[in-house]
């Protein structure tokens, strides 16, 4: 088994703050210390199961957070900025399972931790082929077009009843059980990790009941901006057109072209917005 594994950062263990997300905020450094703990009980639960190799992809803001010298032994790490396929760099079609670990509630879920969709602040709603879309369907989709199955997603409760509602009975551990978008109820990180490693054992040993997660094509971006401003930014990218005036969309054959175009949204889209905050 060739085990596949991105790792966000909003619903790792422990976390409830915004300052523990980016480099130089309060407690980020022990952030990602927790981050890779949860990385670790994954590719723990992976070789558990007999998986040959496990990939792990950063695939949270800078993508530089995962601590590789902590990291199982056992498994690679693709880490670092540039990455076209971003949250699914990666991914390929001989990978046996995909699994999530840290991923957080699509934007606007009440009790989702630090809840939103690719962007803290300037999206507001992410859609696609017309329906609404977290990161979580968003990379599913990406590996269910090359017949990669989701295994496993481990977050906030939110988040495991999104992917739950999404990929029907995908295994998932919740590590925290939100209050509010930036409260939470947490679990003791040794009890998360062995959830969470004792999940990913189990998924694997059930495969055969996991489909991959498929959009058919001709595939449809739309994304709901908080302003004209990106959104007629963005609309400059060849193939993004204005539906509105705060809203793009973009069609296309290609699944890997989705994934792309996130990644150049979200720098004009951080650059537009004057480098205000992460999830004002």
């Amino acid at each position: 088994m060739r085990i596949y594994l991105s790792v966000d950062m909003e619903g790792v263990t422990g976390l409830t703050d915004p300052e523990e997300m980016h480099d130089g905020g309060r407690g980020y450094e022990r952030g990602c210390e927790l981050m890779t703990g949860d990385a670790n009980a994954v590719v723990q639960g992976a070789f558990d199961a007999g998986a040959a190799s496990v990939l792990v992809n950063d695939a949270h803001g800078s993508t530089k957070n995962l601590r590789i010298d902590l990291l199982d032994e056992r498994a690679s790490l693709i880490r670092g900025p540039g990455k076209p396929h971003r949250m699914g760099q990666g991914l390929t079609p001989d990978m046996t399972a995909a699994c999530f670990a840290g991923y957080h509630a699509r934007a606007g879920v009440p009790h989702g931790v630090l809840n939103h969709t690719w962007m803290g602040k300037e999206i507001q709603n992410v859609y696609l082929n017309g329906e609404i879309c977290g990161e979580t369907r968003l990379v599913a989709g990406f590996a269910g077009s090359m017949g990669v199955p989701v295994a496993l997603v481990t977050g906030d409760e939110a988040v495991c009843e999104e992917a739950g509602e999404l990929l029907g009975d995908v295994e998932t551990v919740a590590v925290k059980k939100g209050i509010d978008r930036f409260s939470a109820e947490l679990l003791p990180p040794a009890v998360a990790w062995r959830r969470i490693r004792e999940a990913t054992a189990r998924a694997l040993g059930r495969l055969p009941d996991f489909r991959p997660y498929v959009v058919e094509p001709p595939y449809t971006l739309g994304v709901e901006w908080n302003s004209t401003a990106i959104a007629a930014a963005c609309s400059i990218v060849p193939g993004v057109r204005l539906a509105g005036p705060r809203h793009t969309e973009f069609t296309t054959d290609d699944y890997h072209e989705i994934m792309a175009l996130f990644g150049i949204f979200s720098m004009i889209g951080g650059q537009v917005a004057c480098g205000s905050g992460r999830y004002g």
